[in-house]
């Protein structure tokens, strides 16, 4: 038997991965950065193969760790975690200081850093595990608490994305018969989600054939957690 939601009981943090190319920057949101090894002082992240900061990674072979804290917005974290680095520069209007390997690191809603060089990466299917040796770390703000995946999902109410290392997908529930009333789509004005009242938004208990305006008022983005008022609708 696998019951994938006992998964949640391990404990994670979440980072913002950063890394570089050509004179580019760009950084995702992960929940999977843990320590392998004491001396040398060695680290591993998991980053989804699709993530653009995977390709920087791989091709730079280095890549700095940013801590985030409890007090970070969902906003700031759906900037890093549902949006794409290319269709926008994630690290415009965002305090951050360039590192020892030319990587940014971000100081906005941060406990700290790791930088480190890749000096072995494992293929694990959908994934690759990046394992580097640290070449630099701080802690930024001692009074600040860094951020679980399970308080950023119990308590801040976050979503895990699809290509997250602990994205687990839930059953759709069944489908909803409704009339003939016309329902538009909405984009998410955040990170560009899509809610199509054809589909609902079955992981979240959403049958398909609910409009937009019929949605719960504590219904959030599926992908980065914003409310109702962040969407539009979509014209045909």
């Amino acid at each position: 038997m696998l019951d994938l939601e006992s998964l949640f009981n391990l404990s994670y943090g979440m980072c913002i991965v950063s890394s570089k190319t050509d004179g580019q920057f760009n950084g995702c949101i992960v929940n999977t950065v843990f320590q392998v090894t004491p001396e040398p002082p060695m680290i591993a992240v998991s980053v989804n193969k699709q993530n653009l900061t995977h390709e920087y990674i791989a091709r730079s072979k280095v890549f700095a760790v940013s801590i985030l804290a409890e007090g970070a917005p969902l906003e700031f974290i759906g900037r890093f975690g549902f949006r794409t680095g290319r269709d926008i520069d994630k690290f415009q209007e965002i305090n951050c200081k360039t590192g020892v390997a030319g990587v940014p690191i971000v100081l906005d809603n941060t406990v700290g850093f790791i930088e480190a060089e890749v000096t072995d990466a494992i293929d694990v299917e959908t994934h690759t595990l990046f394992i580097g040796k640290i070449t630099a770390c701080e802690t930024i703000d001692s009074n600040k608490i860094p951020i679980t995946y399970n308080y950023y999902r119990d308590v801040k109410g976050g979503r895990t994305p699809r290509t997250a290392a602990t994205y687990i997908k839930q059953k759709p529930k069944v489908k909803a018969e409704q009339g003939a009333r016309e329902m538009k789509k909405y984009k998410c004005l955040m990170c560009g989600y899509i809610y199509d009242p054809a589909v609902g938004d079955p992981d979240n208990g959403v049958e398909a054939g609910t409009a937009f305006e019929d949605l719960p008022d504590d219904w959030v983005c599926p992908d980065c957690g914003v409310g109702k008022d962040e969407f539009e609708p979509i014209e045909d």
